[in-house]
């Protein structure tokens, strides 16, 4: 199964000195540069008929003509999973995403992901790099989440995503008392003995979070934060850098603790978290077909908000004594 793509156009006098790959990822802004530069070296873009490099340079008047097939996702099969979806049009889809579903399949996880959904809900999103996913979130993360329906409308999200104007904010539980919120601007990669891990380390990708306080507890606090970059594991590994965990986070947690005297009731909840208390609370950004700005909002999942209040009724329960 693929889709046929035939496009042309053809290089107006002010690209004259220009790479080829650089040109036409203007000419054609609706597909992505890598895409477009594997056009080029399979020969179905063609300059005035003639395969080129993508370094070649342009004079100014060449037609530029794709003949080329993206072929479908045929290695993963559609299947019948819910989707809690929040919007959706032609273009778009946005969801929140419940705790337990691994987004792509990978080791250990060849079925049953967000990926398998999509293309059961939208068997066309087949034809989209990864079935649209832009962007993820852990498998324990709730949340929301955008995915493209085009190749379009991938591009141009993956655009927002790489210049910083769509807005992402989420909410934590973290262990501690915060005195006041913050930014952590530490690089981040891979852990350098366990690989499965992330790590702040001085040689790097740039990795920004800024949170700010929502509440304070006896032992902990509830945060809102605010990511400028998206690393794996970002907002876990700062919030652990700043020795301010995230409750219940089995890789990043640290050692287990528990208020000093809490009720029963909280210290089964702590316990019994099976995954750190993170959910994507809301999205922001441009359409990308009608460049209507658009947000969505989300409530707390039941785990994290019945959490949240046993917490608050315990710094309510031991304020007086």
């Amino acid at each position: 199964m693929s889709e046929q793509v035939d496009l042309q156009a053809t290089v107006p006098a002010e690209m004259f000195g220009l790479r080829l790959d650089q040109a036409v990822s203007q000419l054609f802004p609706d597909y992505s540069r890598s895409r477009l530069q594997g056009w080029i070296k399979e020969g179905t873009l063609r300059v005035n008929g003639e395969a080129k490099r993508p370094r070649d340079k342009l004079n100014g008047g060449e037609e530029i003509v794709i003949s080329a097939e993206i072929q479908a996702i045929e290695r993963h099969v559609g299947q019948s999973i819910p989707l809690d979806i929040v919007y959706e049009d032609d273009d778009i889809l946005i969801l929140n995403k419940p705790s337990g579903l691994v987004v792509h399949p990978a080791a250990g996880h060849a079925d049953g992901t967000l990926l398998n959904a999509l293309l059961h809900h939208c068997p066309a999103i087949a034809h989209v790099p990864r079935a649209g996913i832009v962007h993820r979130l852990d498998k324990e993360t709730t949340g929301l989440m955008v995915v493209a329906k085009t190749i379009q409308a991938q591009t141009d999200l993956v655009a927002q995503l790489q210049d910083r104007s769509m807005g992402r904010e989420y909410e934590a539980i973290v262990q501690g008392v915060m005195t006041g919120g913050g930014c952590v601007d530490e690089p981040m990669g891979r852990h350098s003995k366990n690989r499965q891990k992330m790590a702040v380390v001085g040689v790097g990708k740039e990795a920004i979070t800024h949170y700010r306080v929502l509440e304070k507890f006896r032992a902990h606090t509830h945060i809102r934060l605010k990511l400028e970059t998206g690393r794996t594991h970002q907002i876990r590994v700062h919030m652990a850098h700043i020795n301010y965990p995230l409750v219940g986070d089995p890789m990043y947690g640290g050692r287990f603790r528990l208020p000093k005297g809490c009720s029963e009731e909280l210290q089964d909840a702590l316990k019994h978290l099976r995954r750190q208390a993170l959910h994507a609370k809301k999205l922001e950004l441009w359409h990308p077909q009608t460049g209507q700005q658009m947000s969505w909002e989300v409530d707390l999942p039941e785990d994290f908000e019945s959490l949240r209040i046993l917490l608050k009724q315990d710094a309510a329960n031991n304020d007086h004594e």
